[in-house]
């Protein structure tokens, strides 16, 4: 577990922040594991890294979570649902009404989640603009539903607030896939596995004004919040970076999927941030 699990973190007032989480994409490049299912749930540990994406804010202080749903949205809609029964213990009493009599509080959260069907083929900024409605404060939180890190959520909204700007985005620096090399003619001085990529990408964890939505995104169901939208709010100078220089991990290929779920089993995952 990350040392910053130990420190009390909660931010005042995050529970009136909601949280976007765009889950709607198909994950073909993941398709070995998540054929059967919307990327969202494939586990890292037996739990949906949705699910490990929520808890990294839960310990910040945020509850109110809103889902942008697309390719399989039934399934996601129905883990919820069952959450409880998952993993508790209950009776059931199979000549009534066949209603659980739960004996214990595992599996409670301290949670709301709305679960909104944004379309299939959806663009992810047309996903945003379609839950405008449901994000009625003055700013909201937003994120990918495949990617998980050590992230200091509380230090990307202290930024964002410090800056004056409409939107935030954290910057990380992921490894490469492959082994980099320094030369001096034709001998090798350095040969570095995996070394981290120079220049910032993005890593998700946004934080956004909701004026943002009003301003930069429109009613094009191809809309993709990567281009337009930010590319414009970053020419307007309006777009900070909150730099992040620890574990950032894409779920993107069955290769990051199996080295998330062995640092999980290892127990020594980075962005567990939280305490059971």
């Amino acid at each position: 577990m990350s040392t910053e699990s130990a420190r009390t973190t909660e931010i005042p007032d995050a529970a009136d922040i909601p949280v976007v989480i765009l889950c709607g994409g198909m994950g073909t490049r993941l398709r070995e594991a998540s054929e059967k299912l919307p990327k969202p749930l494939v586990d890292i540990g037996g739990k949906p890294v949705l699910w490990h994406i929520m808890k990294t804010y839960e310990h910040y202080g945020f509850r109110k979570f809103v889902l942008c749903l697309g390719y399989k949205s039934d399934l996601i809609k129905n883990y919820f649902l069952a959450y409880r029964a998952q993993v508790a213990d209950f009776t059931l009493t199979l000549s009534d009404d066949h209603t659980p009599q739960f004996h214990n509080a595992v599996g409670d959260e301290k949670w709301e989640v709305t679960f909104a069907e944004t379309g299939l083929l959806t663009g992810t900024g047309a996903r945003l603009r379609r839950v405008a409605q449901y994000l009625t404060g003055p700013r909201f939180m937003l994120t990918y539903g495949d990617g998980v890190g050590a992230i200091d959520v509380a230090a990307v909204l202290s930024d964002h607030l410090a800056s004056g700007r409409l939107g935030t985005v954290t910057g990380v620096r992921p490894s490469s896939r492959y082994g980099e090399l320094e030369t001096e003619g034709n001998a090798v001085t350095l040969f570095a596995e995996k070394p981290p990529q120079t220049g910032w990408v993005s890593g998700g964890y946004f934080v956004f004004e909701r004026e943002f939505i009003d301003k930069y995104l429109d009613d094009d169901p191809a809309l993709l919040l990567e281009r337009h939208p930010l590319q414009q709010l970053a020419r307007d100078g309006e777009l900070t970076l909150h730099d992040h220089d620890g574990f950032w991990m894409g779920m993107d290929t069955f290769r990051d999927w199996t080295e998330l779920n062995q640092l999980w089993d290892s127990g020594s995952a980075p962005w567990r941030v939280w305490a059971d």
